[in-house]
């Protein structure tokens, strides 16, 4: 299916509103789709009927965000590069049975040393192929503060944050472009037609900012210049976007979801999703989710039992919806966002000893792919390094 009739066959379905509404932060929430009264036509013979054995996705991902616990930003991931800890860590993966992992590259580390960087990547896709990982790697990242040198270098865990990528007076000056083009360039020239990836992702969330928006489909275009033969496709804050990332040439819809009021809602969005996963014959992958937190914002302060992770509040509903998905994170650490971070609040199933947060949580995330055996030790503590 072309990217055309899937964009406008979301624009029929109404995913700017019902799937979308609910398949993202609610400031994304548009009402008033025509979405509803389909599904009440078509959804439920589309649910409880072959359509749906005939899912446009016959991949089953069962994958998680990676980042290294002590790395506080992806330039760090890459700029002090661990093979011991990355090998390590991608084993934690291969023991709760996932079999692909999403993180993000980093342009300003690759721009201090491409050739370093070079050397640092592949090892990392190789040790994610030796534990049958695949790999969907990120270029840019619309998130964060600005990368200023001390961000950058802080390692501070009450103070360091994500940080988006490329820097805003780049983001918004399209004649500073062609750092960012080049980093495409290089990475398409070398890695356009790696079997190790599940997926090209150009930019994580640019959302409906139009100075992302302009960026991220900019180098979009690049790498559709340069394509091999792995799929392309953007880091999509909700299903809404893709309405537009359609016109670019994305070829699996993401949407993102890592916080939700109640598990009913989570359901509905589910269900939605796996209608416009038929109707639409495309991909349609949640790359993004952590827990159930009730009743507050996503920067506020949650309650107590709320700031650590529960994974089982949410994973077996997408066991049994069989979306393709990645959690956020392998590893335990600080939330990626300062004001979460602030909270004390944390996300990840492993620590660095192999030890795990929660042993309801390795049961669920194991049970997704049908099989459990635990053999962990659980430790429900905030590691040394985070409170000294």
């Amino acid at each position: 299916m072309t990217s055309d009739v899937t964009r406008r066959r979301l624009l029929q379905l109404g995913a700017v509103g019902g799937v979308a509404g609910i398949a993202g932060w609610s400031r994304y929430n548009h009402a008033g789709s025509s979405l509803d009264s389909w599904l009440s036509e078509s959804g439920e013979s589309i649910l409880s009927g072959a359509a749906f054995d005939s899912s446009a996705d016959p991949l089953d991902v069962r994958g998680v965000i990676y980042i290294p616990s002590r790395a506080f930003n992806f330039y760090q991931m890459w700029e002090y590069y661990d093979p011991i800890v990355v090998e390590r860590d991608l084993s934690y993966a291969t023991r709760v049975n996932l079999n692909a992992v999403r993180t993000w590259l980093s342009y300003e580390s690759w721009e201090k040393d491409p050739e370093a960087y070079e050397v640092a990547l592949d090892h990392f896709l190789e040790a994610a192929e030796d534990r049958d990982l695949s790999v969907l790697l990120c270029l840019f990242d619309a998130v964060g503060v600005g990368p200023t040198p001390e961000r950058l270098e802080n390692t501070d865990p009450k103070t360091a944050t994500g940080l988006s990528s490329p820097a805003r007076h780049i983001l918004v000056s399209p004649e500073k472009w062609d750092g960012p083009r080049a980093f495409v360039h290089w990475f398409m020239d070398n890695y356009r037609d790696d079997d190790r990836l599940l997926a090209i992702e150009v930019m994580n969330e640019p959302g409906w900012n139009e100075d992302k928006k302009a960026f991220a489909q900019s180098m979009f275009e690049t790498l559709v210049e340069r394509r091999g033969d792995i799929p392309l496709t953007v880091g999509s804050t909700s299903l809404a976007n893709n309405a537009e990332y359609g016109d670019w040439g994305n070829e699996i819809l993401q949407f993102h979801y890592n916080f939700v009021s109640d598990q009913q809602t989570f359901q509905a969005m589910l269900d939605r999703v796996r209608i416009a996963q038929v109707a639409l014959d495309a991909p349609i992958w949640l790359t993004e989710w952590q827990r159930v937190r009730q009743g507050r914002g996503f920067t506020a302060e949650p309650k107590p039992e709320e700031k650590g992770p529960n994974y089982a509040s949410l994973a077996p509903l997408i066991h049994n919806a069989g979306v393709g998905n990645f959690f956020w994170s392998l590893m335990v650490k600080p939330a990626w966002v300062q004001p979460q971070r602030k909270n004390g609040v944390i996300s990840g199933l492993f620590h660095e000893d192999g030890s795990v947060w929660s042993l309801t949580d390795a049961e669920a995330i194991m049970a997704m792919s049908g099989d459990v055996s635990l053999d962990f030790q659980e430790r429900q503590e905030y590691p040394e390094w985070m409170v000294t």
